[in-house]
């Protein structure tokens, strides 16, 4: 069983003047998730820094700032069929350069949907044909819609499982999402994909007014009374074979290398057991 430790391009949002900042030397940290680069000339650095460095990686969905991010199903800035079109462009790119995978929000709506079931089989084979055409793995991220709308995730779990079996595709479980989705009932919803799960995203969440923002992952939030509490999920999904965890904030914490290693080696020692 092997598990690998990722971070994620959001604890810099992607900023070009910090991608040094992603290749520091963290010697459990052996991989990158990132995307929405600022133009061609940014992706070209980063490439660059990547190629230099012993790291893996995967894009998100969009590769560009202002790509299409949650369009697939349904308009949110693009059609459908633009988001579609746009999607296979950025498949086509990256399998030229050697990202491990690619990760799209799917399934993503807004609010409450009609037919979901039917719309969510619709872009699963879509998204099926399109890794079987260029060899390269999709991984589905199911996500909370405006307001913090839980029905995308609430619809996926309602999903038949046969029915996504049919099409090979692995999933992403975003944490956080599912905690805000579910609260107590998340890691039952979770466990329902332990079959077909390949990434995790790492966060925790702090409310700042009347919004949110991710923070890392940290032992000191267990019995705060203010975090949510992760470690039984994270157990749970540490039993699961080949795992990628991707470790996930945004810089408006402005969290302290410390606090952030401190959280990296609580997962790596107490909950994956150094079994990466």
């Amino acid at each position: 069983m092997t598990h690998t430790i990722g971070i994620s391009g959001s604890t810099i949002m992607s900023d070009e003047t910090k991608f040094n900042d992603l290749f520091r030397v963290h010697e459990q940290i052996t991989h990158i998730e990132i995307g929405e680069f600022e133009n061609e000339d940014a992706f070209q650095r980063f490439l660059s820094l990547l190629k230099n460095s012993n790291k893996t990686f995967g894009i998100h969905s969009p590769i560009y700032r202002n790509g299409s991010k949650y369009d697939l199903l349904e308009k949110f800035q693009y059609t459908p069929e633009q988001a579609w079109t746009l999607f296979e462009k950025e498949i086509q790119r990256l399998v030229e350069i050697g990202a491990q995978y690619i990760l799209v929000h799917f399934p993503y709506f807004q609010g409450c949907a009609r037919n979901p079931d039917t719309l969510i089989e619709q872009g699963l084979k879509r998204l099926s044909e399109l890794q079987q055409t260029y060899n390269l793995p999709i991984i589905c991220e199911p996500k909370l819609g405006l307001d913090k709308s839980p029905k995308g995730i609430q619809y996926l779990n309602a999903f038949p499982i046969t029915v996504w079996e049919k099409y090979g595709l692995k999933l992403c479980i975003d944490i956080g999402d599912y905690l805000l989705a579910a609260d107590e009932k998340a890691l039952n919803m979770i466990q329902k994909w332990k079959d077909h799960i390949k990434v995790v995203h790492l966060h925790n969440i702090e409310y700042m007014d009347d919004k949110y923002i991710w923070v890392p992952i940290h032992p000191s939030h267990e019995d705060d009374g203010q975090h949510y509490s992760l470690k039984e999920i994270l157990h749970v999904l540490s039993s699961y074979p080949d795992l990628i965890w991707i470790l996930e904030h945004t810089p408006h914490s402005n969290p302290s290398e410390i606090f952030i290693q401190e959280g990296i080696d609580w997962l790596a020692k107490e909950v994956l057991l150094e079994k990466y």
